[in-house]
């Protein structure tokens, strides 16, 4: 059984002493190595604080965040753990440094002073990982969006790290960006990668092993992308959709139809039709 990569132990967290309002509350929650969790909620639900608080961003004002055992309000580990659980923001246009590709992607290890024979080669894997290895060369500005997104992912692979927190990273990209950059974080997660999507999307959610409902500061729901969704109602409470198809599978089922209630995929809804048609 898989060790846990993150624990998050009780946290509360807000912005200011002043505040009185906790963006987080007591939240608790463990990943586990080669896990993909989504974690969905509306503006202000407290998934992304969530996000920059397991990066070690922001410190937890109540509660302890563990990266692979360490914490993350322990100073001396702060550069572990950031290489660790490596961060992709919603803007890809601010996490390029560089004037060329390959120099962006090698940014991190020559900064934790990589041998150069080493940089070269996790340069060159961590694109060929992500599709953009014949574009080492272009300048950055030349991309669409979700080839830079892909060029920032590669470069949280070149720290060699474990976990690949994304925060929103589809939300400024057309269906063909966030397409190309949902493939890139699927297929990381086949090669072990464990990962941390923050989004709004829930046909990127049910791509994940796991679903974290968050609202107000809290985990409200968690479970499989099965187990979340089919429980329309609840989730609309919390001003979040579900996925089209399971809404349009319970609405069949209300009207006579026997189809399942936790339908996530059209292809599902499709095969379910088709069997019924073959029994008429």
């Amino acid at each position: 059984m898989a060790n846990d990569i993150i624990k998050i132990e009780n946290v509360s967290f807000k912005y200011s002493e002043d505040d009185n309002n906790l963006a987080l509350k007591e939240v608790s929650l463990n990943i586990k190595e080669g896990e993909f969790v989504a974690i969905l909620g509306h503006n202000g639900s407290g998934k992304s604080t969530l996000a920059k608080l397991v990066n070690s961003l922001l410190l937890p004002t109540e509660g302890k965040i563990y990266v692979k055992e360490m914490d993350t309000s322990d100073d001396e580990k702060l550069w572990e753990i950031r290489q660790s659980a490596g961060m992709v923001f919603q803007n890809p246009d601010n996490q390029l440094v560089a004037t060329i590709v390959e120099e962006d992607v090698a940014f991190g290890p020559e900064n934790q002073g990589v041998d150069p024979k080493e940089i070269r080669q996790r340069v060159d894997e961590s694109l060929k990982a992500v599709g953009m290895y014949e574009y080492r060369k272009r300048p950055p500005h030349l991309l669409s969006g979700g080839q830079k997104q892909r060029i920032a992912i590669a470069g949280i692979l070149a720290l060699n790290s474990e976990c690949i927190i994304l925060d929103e990273p589809t939300a400024m990209l057309d269906p063909s960006g966030r397409k190309e950059v949902m493939d890139t974080i699927k297929l990381l997660n086949k090669q072990g990668k464990t990962i941390l999507l923050i989004t709004h999307y829930m046909d990127e959610a049910v791509e994940a092993d796991r679903v974290v409902i968050m609202d107000n500061g809290q985990i409200k729901m968690q479970g499989t992308p099965k187990e979340v969704f089919r429980n329309v109602t609840e989730i609309k409470r919390y001003g979040l959709d579900v996925p089209q198809v399971t809404e349009l599978s319970q609405a069949l089922a209300l009207e006579g139809i026997n189809v399942s209630g936790d339908i996530i995929r059209i292809k599902e809804l499709v095969n379910e039709l088709c069997q019924l048609k073959l029994k008429i």
